[in-house]
């Protein structure tokens, strides 16, 4: 048996090149979410082609409730919705590797969308001492639960950036990047055939196992053998009162005016201080001075 995460975000997904296109309720939101569907659906099919037997795809974008699931290929099942203690990468406990789908570059990058959490209000991001993105970032936790990143899709930024973090995937590249607002991109039907070809190929080099089922309060580190840390996460702001505010989060310092920084023990530690530091950050914008 052969367990596949699919963590999907919109960004990347086909077709997808300006913000209303991945903001709930606008109308290029609601034409783009049968696209964004479309590029799931076509890994599905190639991830259970190559031998996959179970495919979970976990909803990792914005709201976490952009696919259609009346359009998911039956075979699947969604994670959908709020609020998820692994966020992007929950289900990860429980897979055997994990695919990126629609995933972007990270703020302060070159890429179609590119930012890290917050749109705009994040200009940098390191984890030790490493430029990063959501990518690495939850790369980080699939190792620490030992799965394996197997594919990464996206524009052609973002599958050069996952070289870096994800050396042994492959990628797939849905549309090219002219800027953070435009791209050259493949048809539905052209990308749907190249993420069918990637994800079985994907699946196809993936070992065939029988795992028992973990009891439910396993340790995922505990029973997966994870790589241990500390790791330090470093965040630039590109304003002092967004660093500021989240200074009063438990274990974060200051890192230059603009800055702050934090170590946590594990990846999963790690992964959720920053979406807490950028929570705080967001609500600390301003709609004149932001």
């Amino acid at each position: 048996m052969t367990r596949v995460l699919v963590s999907a975000d919109m960004e990347g997904a086909t077709g997808v090149t300006c913000p209303d296109d991945v903001e709930p309720g606008t109308a290029s939101w609601e034409r783009m979410r049968p696209l964004f569907t479309g590029d799931v659906n076509a890994v599905v099919d190639g991830l259970l082609a190559g031998g996959a037997s179970d495919v979970l795809v976990n909803d990792a974008h914005y709201t976490q409730r952009n696919l259609l699931l009346e359009a998911l290929d039956p075979r699947a099942r969604l994670l959908t919705g709020r609020h998820k203690p692994l966020g992007m990468m929950a289900g990860i406990e429980r897979a055997d590797a994990v695919v990126f789908l629609g995933y972007h570059t990270g703020a302060g990058e070159q890429g179609v969308l590119s930012h890290t959490y917050l749109g705009t209000g994040l200009t940098g991001f390191r984890i030790d001492g490493e430029p990063a993105d959501e990518g690495r970032m939850n790369a980080l936790t699939a190792e620490e639960h030992g799965v394996p990143v197997v594919l990464v899709t996206g524009d052609d930024l973002t599958c050069r950036a996952a070289e870096a973090w994800a050396p042994d995937a492959l990628v797939a590249a849905v549309k090219e990047c002219v800027s953070r607002y435009a791209a050259v991109c493949l048809p539905p039907t052209r990308s749907a055939e190249l993420l069918r070809a990637r994800a079985a190929e994907a699946a196809a080099r993936l070992p065939r196992h029988s795992v028992p089922s973990a009891p439910a309060d396993a340790d995922p580190a505990r029973r997966r053998g994870a790589p241990g840390g500390p790791h330090r996460f470093e965040l630039d702001f590109h304003a002092p009162h967004l660093a500021a505010a989240v200074l009063a989060v438990p274990t974060v310092e200051a890192n230059g005016p603009c800055g702050v920084a934090f170590t946590a023990p594990d990846a999963t530690t790690a992964a959720r201080t920053f979406k807490v530091c950028t929570t705080v950050a967001g609500a600390a914008m301003e709609d004149h001075f932001d």
